[in-house]
């Protein structure tokens, strides 16, 4: 299965004349937030592949018309082809604009809480689809990008095979990887766009562990 991440800033590579060309071949397109919804409903028109996407602190607009043709996987648990996708858009809130996406760490904990029915009924996660990244992995020094603690709590407690984010721009600092892991988690930066390849999932595979509700305290 061949996958394009997508996020914060368009591509110019998909928004021009090649797009068709460029997205042959792509099964399935994951949105982390923070692009034009005239970019993501420009690329339904060349692909028959699936666009799925959180929102990003920058993704106001959204409130007044989602973008047409893509599937919001915000706070779900959707699973497509057997690819388990947990989504939780937004970052930290960093500021008193009520029409962004932006939460406290408390509020981030509150939505974790309220998807692990779905999760258990699913038997697990394959794949976190978030705009924000983890704290302390990979994330920002300033208020605006620092990263939730709660989804380390998430990668420790679900085991994800992938943890794909936006929201941190590989120009913030050159050291900044786009591919690295943690644990068992491969962790992509989708800033702009990446494409990977994973195995064609198995829905028969359950994880055991999520037999139990994980330790994930309400309160910080």
């Amino acid at each position: 299965m061949k996958i394009l991440a997508i996020s914060d800033t368009p591509s110019k590579a998909l928004w021009d004349y090649c797009t068709r060309e460029r997205l042959q071949g792509i099964d399935l397109i994951l949105s982390c937030g923070d692009l034009p919804k005239k970019y993501l409903e420009y690329l339904t028109n060349f692909t028959s592949a699936p666009i799925l996407y959180v929102h990003g602190n920058h993704d106001g607009s959204y409130r007044h018309g989602e973008p047409g043709g893509c599937i919001c996987v915000d706070d779900e648990v959707y699973v497509w082809k057997g690819l388990r996708i947990m989504g939780l858009g937004g970052c930290i809130r960093y500021n008193r604009d009520e029409d962004a996406y932006q939460y406290t760490e408390r509020e981030m904990r509150r939505r974790v809480r309220k998807l692990w029915f779905k999760a258990h009924r699913a038997g697990g996660i394959d794949l976190l689809l978030t705009h924000a990244p983890a704290g302390g992995l990979n994330d920002g020094f300033d208020k605006a990008h620092k990263g939730f603690d709660c989804f380390n709590d998430l990668l420790e407690d679900y085991q994800p095979r992938w943890f794909v984010h936006g929201h941190i721009h590989l120009n913030y600092d050159a050291k900044l990887p786009r591919v690295c892991s943690r644990g068992r988690t491969t962790v992509i930066n989708a800033t702009e766009r990446y494409e990977f390849e994973i195995p064609d999932p198995d829905p028969q595979a359950r994880h055991k562990f999520l037999w139990k509700n994980p330790a994930f305290p309400t309160e910080e």
